[in-house]
């Protein structure tokens, strides 16, 4: 099994930022020192090409993103200020989620230690996303004839409206996200299959909702599943508005992975979000992900 990372890049965030930066190197090091991943199954991502981003997104904003032309109202979209780190960083993170699809396909499951970037539009990026990594990952796959048909499985607790916007339309994707109701975007772009939960959703109702809804996806009969494992359904998370517990994760992961599995369908994960308050808690329920992982796959 490959896995990958792109954390060799650190976004300098002025004092007192809300977005969790640290919690990559925390999870990388909880993931080895707890044994679910060997240190040397763990790779540094990779540069994305231009060509591959430019598949997803718009020429002049690539261009605007890349030469640090991004205006203020762009910037506070994104919720992120412009630095030369944070491009290399979110190069890096487009790579990985290219790279982790390709090893998915050859291994049957690979990941990468970030990404899920699902709010990242054509031209505009927001809610912590600059592009978007998923989209970028499947229109390379589609093109370079890697998989006939890719499925996306976004269970991030916001809705995957740069996904949607992007990707919903193309023939050879299905685009699935179940998601807070009242919780961002506010303005929502229609996925494929959109699943809308109530504020304080607990473990079984939103473990119901989704055995309901998954059977879509596999009815697609994709070939490769990109999983937005977003840990910000839990309870402790300050962005969520669910209510699930570290245990309805991982039931949530196991779910989703066993269903992959038992169908031989090969599955690429991305991390998606996690703002619990202490930030240790997302990384123990990211880290529960790929230990669930870790027992489906038996690696």
């Amino acid at each position: 099994m490959r896995f990958f990372t792109s954390d060799r890049f650190v976004i300098p965030l002025p004092d007192g930022h809300s977005f969790p930066g640290r919690k990559y190197v925390l999870l990388r090091e909880r993931l080895i020192r707890d044994g679910i991943l060997a240190a040397d199954s763990i790779l540094p991502s990779p540069l994305a090409e231009a060509d591959d981003i430019a598949r997803a997104h718009d020429a002049d904003y690539m261009a605007a993103v890349h030469g640090g032309h991004l205006d203020a109202q762009a910037q506070r979209r994104i919720g992120l200020p412009w630095s030369r780190n944070l491009v290399d960083r979110v190069t890096a993170t487009m790579g990985g989620a290219v790279a982790a699809a390709e090893a998915a396909l050859e291994f049957g499951l690979s990941g990468q230690l970030a990404g899920g970037t699902h709010h990242a539009h054509r031209d505009f990026g927001a809610g912590y996303c600059i592009f978007n990594d998923f989209a970028i990952a499947a229109l390379k796959i589609l093109a370079e004839g890697w998989a006939r048909r890719v499925a996306i499985i976004d269970l991030d607790v916001h809705q995957g409206d740069g996904n949607a916007a992007i990707l919903t339309g193309h023939p050879d994707v299905f685009v699935f996200s179940m998601q807070g109701e009242k919780n961002f975007p506010h303005h929502r772009v229609a996925s494929d299959l959109d699943v809308d939960l109530p504020d304080g959703t607990e473990d079984a109702a939103y473990l119901a909702a989704l055995a309901d809804h998954l059977p879509a996806v596999f009815d697609f009969r994709p070939d490769l599943v990109l999983y937005q494992a977003g840990v910000d359904p839990l309870a402790e998370d300050r962005l969520g508005r669910l209510a699930l517990t570290f245990d309805g994760l991982a039931k949530r992961d196991r779910l989703v992975l066993t269903e992959c599995r038992s169908r031989g369908i090969p599955v690429s994960l991305g991390l998606g979000g996690g703002y619990a308050n202490p930030i240790e808690l997302s990384v123990q329920a990211y880290a529960n992900t790929y230990a669930v992982a870790k027992d489906v796959y038996r690696f």
